[in-house]
């Protein structure tokens, strides 16, 4: 059934702030949680985390008082839902847990996007992306095991692969290389810019975390990881960010990111298997349905246009969070090797990129490779889940 956020109206501004009690929501069970659960919780932080940044850095830019004074009245009221989004995780979970969690997300949200992006230039982005962060997820996963005994699996529960992406260490690339081109705003499908902003904000959200969280770590190779990991993230910031159109107004910027908080509420709301979660999605939406009014009323008022005309007429199928096993598995076998070259892709090890590595790595393994070297000193062994067979790649199987 079709939705179309523009028609529908919610809960009414004055009435969305929510007192203690009310915000106070119950954490899941990490022990019987469905995993998509938790990473829909995550996913959506990150949404709610940019919404409020971007409604931030559009106040300081702006010098009407009425204008700030109602960003600041929507801006209170996406503070209080990031925090009853966030505060459903349980703080039982350690962050090396919730780490891995991150890393599912940015797999199976990343994969899911890349499989219904309508852009070639925007599906390769994407694609790209995802064979770095499944590494990641590898690597966190064989830390895991290392420093709290515990095995990956009892949070992915085999919905998304532990084996090897695009080794971590050749992530590292030259600045200027993580610069993409962006969309063409009045040309591009409503659905892409979507895509954009949803990947952008989540892998903002995972640097922020990684940057705040690695060095509270007492075991070395830990600090390291994260602190590698976490400069690879900031090139994935570049890298999405890149993708979106800068000659968008702010006022177009503003309903994009309302009409895809409808679109995420809506979607999670629509597959939400934790009845106490889904009521959050459902009352988040009818929210959001009114920031979207609020946003489209700005735009009418201080960019003398309609907001149809640049938003989707109804919202497109709901993203999905859902197993990419097999998708994941084809661009394994088929674009390890790229790397970036300016604003496109290449397979050889070019002389930026050479420089590039030369300069971060110092002749010297990363913490990436050598937390692997301790893992096997440990166990004899890597930590893996392979669900599907052994790797596409027979240069990164187990030896």
């Amino acid at each position: 059934m079709s939705f179309n956020p523009l028609e529908q109206r919610g809960i009414p501004l004055d009435r969305q702030v929510r007192n203690w009690r009310e915000l106070n929501v119950e954490p899941i069970d990490p022990d019987r949680c469905d995993p998509y659960t938790r990473c829909r919780i995550i996913a959506m932080n990150g949404i709610e985390v940019e919404a409020i940044m971007f409604s931030h850095q559009l106040a300081r830019n702006t010098v009407d008082p009425e204008v700030k004074r109602q960003l600041a009245r929507t801006r209170y009221v996406e503070a209080q839902q990031q925090k009853a989004v966030n505060w459903l995780l349980p703080g039982v979970s350690s962050v090396l847990e919730t780490t891995i969690a991150y890393e599912q997300v940015a797999v199976d949200l990343t994969a899911w996007v890349a499989r219904m992006e309508p852009d070639p230039y925007l599906k390769q982005a994407y694609q790209f992306g995802v064979l770095e962060d499944f590494d990641h997820l590898y690597r966190y996963a064989n830390l895991y095991e290392m420093i709290e005994h515990r095995k990956a699996d009892a949070i992915v529960e085999g919905l998304t692969e532990v084996m090897p992406g695009r080794p971590t260490k050749y992530h590292h690339r030259d600045p200027v290389d993580n610069v993409r081109d962006p969309y063409a705003k009045d040309e591009t499908n409503p659905l892409s810019k979507l895509h954009a902003l949803t990947i952008m904000a989540a892998e903002q959200q995972t640097m922020n975390f990684y940057m705040n969280t690695g060095p509270t770590y007492m075991e070395p190779i830990a600090r390291q990881l994260y602190q590698e990991i976490g400069l690879i993230e900031e090139e994935h910031v570049t890298h999405y960010e890149s993708l979106v159109d800068p000659g968008e107004t702010w006022w177009e910027q503003l309903v994009n990111h309302e009409y895809n908080e409808c679109y995420l509420y809506y979607s999670f709301m629509q597959q939400e298997s934790d009845p106490k979660v889904k009521a959050i999605w459902e009352l988040h939406l009818n929210m959001e349905l009114e920031h979207l009014h609020t946003a489209c009323d700005l735009m009418r008022r201080h960019d003398g246009r309609e907001p149809q005309e640049v938003l989707a007429p109804e919202l497109p199928n709901v993203l999905t969070f859902e197993q990419n096993k097999q998708y994941v598995r084809e661009l394994l076998d088929t674009q390890m090797d790229l790397t970036t070259l300016g604003a496109g892709y290449v397979r050889e090890a070019h002389e930026r990129f050479e420089k590039m590595q030369e300069q971060i790595h110092g002749g010297e393994e990363p913490p990436s490779e050598r937390v692997m070297v301790q893992h096997d000193e440990m166990f004899g062994r890597e930590y893996r889940v392979q669900s599907e067979g052994e790797h596409p790649d027979p240069a990164m199987r187990e030896k």
